[in-house]
């Protein structure tokens, strides 16, 4: 019977209709529970929606606008990934490859490789770091565009400042395109 009640709930939701619009759901006591259980989806739905941050994230990005802004990115992490491994003595076997949306990182077998790469149906860019794991980072268009991985909203720059700070000296992901750090 609860079933029965949820799925009239919403299909009532979906339908929009008002009590006048079914004269026999007037003196129903069915009328006030789904009344109620419809008050109470959109109240929890509410809670449960995206944060002022979130909202920013470009759901409705124009693609040609989003591969612009991902190629940047990755172009520009994979020019201070060179820039770093240039200037650091302890990454001397590390090899940067930058090819079709795939930036690879390999840092030698002390450190790991971290890939990362642009996901286009999504409008994404994934990263596979051998010290957090993976992330999937959404474009936020405040403040010229950055990435930022909603769960625990840190951004992608900011990430790699953390971890590649523990293996480099000097390293700064703010001169990057596209980074908030």
């Amino acid at each position: 019977m609860l079933r029965n009640v949820f799925r009239n709930s919403r299909w009532l939701a979906r339908r929009k209709i008002n009590s006048s619009a079914v004269p026999s759901l007037q003196n129903n006591p069915l009328k006030k529970t789904l009344q109620s259980l419809y008050y109470y989806n959109n109240s929890c739905s509410r809670l449960f929606s995206s944060s002022s941050q979130e909202s920013q994230i470009s759901d409705n990005l124009n693609p040609v606008v989003y591969d612009k802004i991902c190629t940047e990115t990755l172009e520009s992490l994979s020019e201070y990934f060179e820039e770093l491994i240039d200037q650091s003595s302890n990454l001397k076997g590390a090899d940067v490859t930058f090819s079709d949306g795939v930036l690879t990182v390999a840092l030698g077998s002390n450190y790991g490789t971290y890939v990362i790469n642009r996901q286009s149906p999504n409008k994404q860019i994934w990263l596979s770091s051998p010290t957090s794991g993976p992330k999937r980072y959404d474009l936020i268009l405040d403040n010229g565009g950055y990435w930022l991985y909603k769960h625990d909203g840190i951004t992608l720059h900011q990430l790699l400042q953390s971890e590649l700070s523990k293996i480099v000296d000097n390293a700064d992901f703010g001169k990057c395109s596209h980074s908030l750090v």
